[in-house]
């Protein structure tokens, strides 16, 4: 019995620590730029056992007033295009990639901007249960305490947009050799279009699927209200 007593106040400490821990952390980045993610570490670790990859992690925040406008519409376009509506989760979105799956079909994903910055800044990329319970946990933690603005702000800044190159600064110096502040419609349109796999695709060369995917977005963020983040 005391052994039983003993286990449960260790778990309770645990479980409480958890959570003074992982919501101390969620409204310190509410202020604070994120330093560092789990994959940008995860990245740098596999660079540096690859000879043909140089070890390279460039990233540059900024506020979202200084990006420019077309990148939070595009990326909103491309990725989620409820964002402004939902609490975190796209319950429809997650219906249909369920049905999906147990029919053996191929579903876009439903993770929303708000979970793919929950999974970018606190967890690794992973598919298991734990993982994504732990991403549902944070999810709710940002909507929370965060809130639209500061999440888009976040993701643009730490989302991986190229083989070592991570946020919108760093990502337009490197294809377009100017400022996020400067981005034109047809520029965040491209980069949009390579935020499923960046490293297999960019906007130095895009291919055809992802010329069809600017035309796409570039539709789509005519067709959305505007964002309203962003200079």
């Amino acid at each position: 019995m005391k052994i039983a007593k003993r286990i449960f106040r260790i778990l309770a400490k645990i479980v409480m620590w958890f959570f003074i821990i992982t919501i101390g952390m969620t409204i310190v980045y509410k202020f604070v730029p994120v330093p560092v993610t789990p994959l940008m570490l995860i990245r740098v670790w596999e660079q540096s056992f690859d000879e043909k990859k140089e070890v390279r992690l460039y990233k540059d925040w900024v506020s979202i007033k200084k990006i420019s406008k077309n990148l939070p519409q595009a990326v909103v376009a491309a990725e989620d295009q409820k964002f402004l509506s939902h609490n975190g989760f796209d319950v429809e979105a997650m219906k249909k990639a369920w049905e999906g799956n147990k029919q053996g079909k191929r579903i876009k994903g439903a993770s929303t901007i708000s979970q793919q910055t929950a999974k970018n800044v606190f967890l690794w990329p992973s598919k298991t249960l734990v993982r994504k319970g732990l991403e549902a946990y944070f999810t709710v933690l940002i909507e929370f305490i965060w809130g639209k603005e500061r999440i888009i702000e976040v993701y643009l800044n730490v989302i991986e947009m190229g083989e070592g190159i991570y946020g919108a600064e760093a990502a337009s110096l490197t294809y377009y050799k100017k400022s996020a502040s400067d981005l034109t419609r047809n520029e965040s349109a491209l980069i949009a279009a390579t935020l499923p796999n960046p490293r297999r695709w960019s906007p130095a060369k895009p291919t055809a699927y992802i010329y069809g995917r600017q035309a796409w977005i570039l539709r789509n963020m005519n067709n959305l209200e505007p964002v309203g983040f962003g200079q």
